[in-house]
């Protein structure tokens, strides 16, 4: 059993995995579409980041994989659909790196605030430039959170635990924390806030959604950051904005084109600007997010690789089984149409297997049931199954 692991994983990941039995590679950059064509074949464990996109023509040339581990929270560089077709799990860590994105936030809401990259450049400079000019407490301040999830609702947590009034804007129905106020549209929000962060996911529709347009509607110099998503931003559009003086400042950690290495080199219209932070893509990397999230995922894909589970696939139907200590199991992936469980338990019946315990979970086109029974299920069983027309895969473990 071999796994991949791409653009420098936390070694907790590997060891939770070698100590599963595992083959584990690991490298420290994205690969390309071609390259991950060419390594693939024998893999049946691909954990990635956010700069490796697994393509349809990616999954089409990986016969052997079984799942993929998104050891982060966003899942777009993966295309779910292909995923789904093919049988093969998706994770993530919606959690483990929250913390770690608010604390980022916060602190650069009041660097910003302080006007403390301009402060820092001059002083490298050596150049003394003690002033209150444009200097602000964030007490009193209202920050308007857009995207209240995971992250937005624990941002609002702390956000009014340093003073600030908060108020926010999702297109779900999201209850309210602490004193925040929701918002019914999102022009609403950026007519009050004097600061503005995005916490939204990476789904097609959402690029572009910041431009010119949204950016005007902000209130005068208010501030602006992003550590969401790059290509939900315009940043030339920011670029004017703050050049205009109209946006008083910004903070970006994710952009439209990052690079795909350490070292490589990075452009974007925002270099250079006054009080404006970017830092690269490190809102989640901490030592405790990148540990917690190599844990975490790592379990989950071999959960579902040793034990049948896809407890929190973000693909798959969530079928949560514990690890398997007696007897024998059957998990059948197949198109969700009606009759498919009967038909089953039909099947099982003929060939005289005793059923202990099974369950059944559905989701979109695709269906997931697993099945443990005392002895070893019959072969009859088993080769009809993998032979039905709605069966995408069958698989079977033993205590």
């Amino acid at each position: 059993m071999k796994a991949l692991l791409l653009e420098n994983i936390h070694q907790v990941a590997v060891e939770s995995l070698e100590a599963k039995g595992y083959e584990v590679e690991l490298l420290s950059r994205s690969l390309s579409e071609e390259e991950l064509v060419e390594a693939l074949p024998g893999v049946s464990l691909l954990g990635i980041r956010s700069n490796t996109n697994v393509t349809a023509t990616v999954l089409a040339n990986a016969p052997d994989l079984l799942a993929i581990g998104c050891f982060c929270i966003g899942t777009n560089q993966v295309d779910l659909a292909a995923a789904s077709e093919r049988g093969v799990a998706v994770f993530n860590a919606p959690y483990s790196n929250t913390r770690s994105v608010v604390e980022l936030v916060i602190g650069e809401i009041i660097a910003l605030a302080r006007r403390l990259p301009e402060k820092i450049e001059k002083m490298h400079a050596g150049v003394w430039d003690k002033s209150a000019k444009g200097s602000h407490e964030v007490r009193g301040r209202t920050l308007g959170i857009v995207g209240y999830g995971n992250i937005g609702t624990q941002l609002s947590t702390v956000a009014e635990a340093l003073g600030m009034r908060v108020v926010f804007f999702d297109t779900a129905d999201r209850p309210a924390h602490g004193n925040a106020r929701r918002m019914s549209t999102l022009d609403e929000l950026l007519a009050v806030s004097d600061v503005v962060s995005l916490h939204i996911d990476g789904r097609p529709g959402n690029a572009g959604l910041f431009g010119h347009e949204q950016f005007s509607k902000m209130k005068p110099r208010a501030m602006f950051v992003n550590a969401a998503r790059g290509m939900v931003v315009d940043t030339e559009s920011l670029r004017e904005h703050i050049l205009s003086g109209h946006i008083a400042g910004a903070a970006m950690d994710v952009f439209p084109v990052e690079p795909k290495a350490q070292g490589d080199p990075f452009e974007s219209p925002l270099r250079g600007l006054d009080n404006v932070i970017l830092t690269p893509h490190v809102g989640g990397s901490t030592q405790e997010a990148q540990e917690e999230i190599g844990w975490f995922v790592a379990g989950k894909l071999a959960a579902f690789a040793l034990h049948g589970s896809t407890a929190l696939s973000v693909n798959l139907p969530d079928v949560n089984v514990p690890e398997l200590r007696s007897g024998h199991r059957l998990g059948f992936l197949h198109r969700n149409v009606p009759g498919v469980l009967a038909r089953l338990n039909e099947m099982l019946a003929e060939q005289g297997d005793n059923v202990v315990q099974q369950q059944l979970a559905t989701r979109g086109e695709v269906g997931y049931v697993v099945t443990d029974a005392a002895a070893p299920l019959s072969e009859g069983s088993l080769e009809r199954l993998a032979a039905s027309e709605n069966g995408l895969w069958v698989r079977t473990w033993s205590a």
